[in-house]
């Protein structure tokens, strides 16, 4: 009989393997973050041609907002602005918790946060409800309603995201100090909403 020979290359190559095996990583780098910002870039492009769909608008009317529109009322907007931004504040609260591996805190985090994004969503409902004119008055009017409809619908997908990661974290070891996607990616999400916002309020309410 003869001998086996030992290929020295491919015993390192399968060191390496079941290395990366028991550490839990895969062979390729995970590129999941980098597709949720690429995904809110493209949203940020949407949202900047409505804003300078707006401020064209604005521009070129020779009065602004039209006559006869009623002015918009500043205390509801701002309360749920200073709700929304306090908001992201705590959702980073949930995203320092997981990776503390305290499953708890994020989920305490995150409800709080979910909350919040539902009582903003509340308020605007509200101030529909309230406002003295409607989505085909005139052109301020139709905006009015565009940009924060379309920035309402972001808010509810967020509430839905942070909802879902508040699920799956009934799972048992779902969410860890080593595993934590879904937390930062929803994190994420929430800050964008929470900027776009920011920006909608100024153009809106205040300039």
């Amino acid at each position: 009989m003869q001998g086996s020979t030992i290929d020295p290359s491919k015993t390192v190559l399968n060191y390496h393997h079941a290395v990366e095996t028991a550490h839990g990583h895969s062979e390729h780098p995970d590129h999941r973050l980098t597709g949720v910002i690429v995904f809110l870039i493209a949203e940020s492009m949407i949202f900047l041609g409505l804003f300078s769909a707006y401020l064209a608008f604005r521009v070129t009317a020779p009065v602004w907002p039209p006559d006869g529109t009623p002015r918009l009322e500043l205390l509801l907007p701002g309360i749920n602005t200073i709700i929304l931004i306090s908001s992201s504040f705590v959702a980073h609260n949930a995203d320092t918790a997981i990776k503390k591996n305290d499953v708890k805190g994020l989920r305490k985090w995150f409800a709080i946060t979910a909350l919040m994004g539902v009582i903003f969503l509340t308020g605007q409902l509200y101030e529909y409800h309230h406002l003295e004119f409607g989505l085909t008055t005139n052109i301020f009017a139709s905006t009015f309603y565009v940009l924060t409809g379309f920035h309402g619908l972001h808010v509810t997908f967020g509430v839905v995201l942070l909802l879902g990661v508040l699920w799956r974290s009934l799972k048992a070891d779902h969410y860890s100090s080593e595993h934590h996607f879904g937390v930062e990616a929803a994190e994420l999400y929430w800050h964008f909403v929470d900027v776009v916002w920011i920006v909608l309020f100024l153009l809106l309410y205040i300039l």
